[in-house]
């Protein structure tokens, strides 16, 4: 079903960020659909990261994405397939996903004004059938009967026994998975991530390419918030990234339970362009999120970054 890629585009041509020495044809669409990304000129992408991810594109790999959450993976990959004009369809593996929205199930219609029973297409059935780059996000919270069904389509030749239908479905040329993750299959061993659950070895050595994902570098990430927030100075800008990059040390090292990401950041920007006040901004993209106990050391972060006191509010959450 769908159109295949129409076109094969150079690695060192249209990602040039990418310093490989490898050099190798990646296929790609004309034209963009609906499922396609918007492109986001400001994106900086991750040289590592996208030489993982359009491996996957051009030699159909199963690639996953590890790191830190804020880090913009499943972005990352929405952002590489929207360069190629590749369709893209993002579930999100928590706790309320089942078996039967991946597979399917019986359905009651009206055909002819009489109720009949028909199998209705799950989203894993669905993507396989199109050329659609499918995006697992929060893979390791996936629960474990959902997990098996997944393992099923990374086998090589990936093809999906559906028994109750008592039919097998061969991926189509142009069907690509990916996945992301906070860990590496190891659950929650650092005590940073409630609901993450241990994977079996045979799922996780069915991921060809595991790519880490990490925040950007200070000057990368500086020019994403002035791209987005062009109004704040470069002086101003490098001071909120070192906040940030504080505040993702303190979660690492468990002094603290959120941390900012990229798009904090972005939204305390956006918060003082309303508001024209950078305290007030902070404290409604970011500080007020955090625990009433915590709130001392992220002034403490602050008075660091900015010299000047930050006013917290004595009210516990």
């Amino acid at each position: 079903m769908g159109l295949q890629p129409e076109k094969q585009v150079s690695l060192h041509a249209a990602f040039p960020e990418c310093l490989s020495f490898a050099d190798f044809e990646i296929p790609a669409f004309i034209k963009a659909t609906e499922l396609v990304p918007t492109i986001d000129p400001s994106y900086q992408l991750n040289p590592e990261a996208t030489l993982a991810i359009l491996a996957g594109f051009a030699f159909n790999r199963r690639v996953m994405l590890q790191g830190m959450h804020g880090t913009g993976k499943s972005t990352h990959i929405e952002q590489v397939a929207a360069r190629l004009n590749w369709p893209c369809l993002r579930i999100n593996l928590d706790g309320q996903i089942t078996r039967m929205d991946l597979i399917g199930k019986d359905v009651i219609a009206l055909e002819d004004g009489k109720q009949i029973t028909c199998f209705q297409e799950g989203l894993i059935p669905w993507s396989l059938q199109r050329p659609i780059a499918l995006i697992l996000d929060e893979y390791d919270a996936g629960q474990p009967d959902v997990m098996f069904v997944i393992q099923r389509m990374l086998e090589r030749e990936g093809r999906l026994t559906l028994l109750d239908q008592n039919r097998v479905i061969n991926p189509n040329p142009g069907f690509r998975i990916f996945a992301t993750s906070n860990t590496v299959g190891l659950g929650n061993w650092n005590g940073l991530y409630q609901g993450t659950q241990l994977l079996n070895h045979g799922q996780m050595d069915r991921w060809d390419i595991v790519a880490a994902l990490n925040y950007l570098d200070p000057q990368e990430e500086q020019k994403i918030l002035l791209a987005k927030v062009p109004e704040l100075s470069k002086n101003q800008a490098m001071a909120m990234i070192s906040l940030a990059n504080l505040t993702r040390n303190g979660f690492a090292a468990g002094d603290i339970s959120t941390l900012m990401s990229t798009r904090t950041l972005i939204t305390w920007g956006e918060n003082w362009r309303i508001f024209k006040d950078l305290q007030i901004a902070f404290s409604l993209a970011f500080l007020n999120k955090c625990e009433s106990e915590e709130k001392a050391l992220v002034a403490e972060y602050y008075q660091r970054c900015f010299a000047s006191e930050l006013e917290i509010s004595n009210k516990s959450n």
